[in-house]
C-alpha cells in the first residue's frame, strides 16, 4: 500500500506588512491577521461606541483588550490541523452548538428530516447545564444526593468459535433447499 505525505503547508508563503504608518514592523506582521485584527477593532469598539459612549479610563480596557486577544490567539495556527486559524475551529463549534449539522442521507440525494437532526440537548451535553433554569443550590443538592450505581459484573463469557469453510458446491446446495422451501408454499 501507497502512503502520501502532504507538503503544501511548508510552501504556504504568506504576505507580511513591514511598514505601518511609516513605523517599522521589524519583521513584519502577517496580512491577514491585520486585516482581521482592524475589522474585530472596528466592530467591536464601534458598537461600544453605540450603546456606552465613548470609553473612560476603566473602560478602556474593555473597548481595547478583547479584539487584541481574539486577533493575536485566533489568527495563530491551530494545534489540531496546522493548515487553520485557531478562529475558525472557534467559529465551527460555535455554528455547530447554535444551529447544529444537517445529516448527508443518501449520499445527499435526499434532504435531511429534522427528527434526524442532532437535537440540540445532545449537541450541548454537559456544556449546557449552566443555562438551566433550575437555581444552582438546587443542582448542586442534586448532585450531591445521587450516588453513583454500583455495576456487578458476571463471569467472563469464553468464546468458543470454530470458522469453517465452506466451498462453492456447498453453497449451492444450501441455497437449491433455501429455494425448495420457499417455492414449495406457492402453487
Amino acid at each position: 500500500m501507497r502512503t502520501g505525505t502532504t507538503y503544501t503547508r511548508h510552501f504556504d508563503i504568506e504576505t507580511r506588512q513591514h511598514e505601518l504608518l511609516g513605523l517599522d514592523l521589524g519583521e513584519g506582521a502577517p496580512r491577514r491577521a491585520l486585516i482581521m485584527g482592524l475589522v474585530l477593532y472596528i466592530v467591536w469598539t464601534g458598537g461600544l461606541l453605540l450603546l456606552f459612549g465613548l470609553p473612560s479610563q476603566v473602560s478602556f480596557t474593555l473597548y481595547f483588550l478583547p479584539p487584541l486577544l481574539v486577533a493575536v490567539i485566533g489568527t495563530q495556527r491551530s494545534r489540531r490541523n496546522d493548515r487553520r486559524w485557531n478562529i475558525t475551529y472557534w467559529a465551527l463549534g460555535v455554528r455547530y452548538l447554535t444551529l447544529g449539522h444537517r445529516p448527508i442521507v443518501c449520499a445527499g440525494r435526499r434532504s435531511a428530516s429534522r427528527v434526524e437532526w442532532i437535537p440540540r440537548r445532545a449537541r450541548w451535553g454537559t456544556k449546557g447545564d449552566g443555562l438551566r433554569r433550575e437555581s444552582v443550590r438546587r443542582r448542586r443538592e442534586y448532585e450531591m444526593d445521587t450516588e453513583t450505581p454500583v455495576i456487578v459484573a458476571g463471569a467472563p463469557i469464553t468464546l468458543d468459535a470454530r470458522p469453517r469453510l465452506y466451498g462453492p458446491d456447498a453453497v449451492y446446495q444450501a441455497r437449491q433447499r433455501g429455494r425448495r422451501q420457499s417455492t414449495g408454499g406457492r402453487a
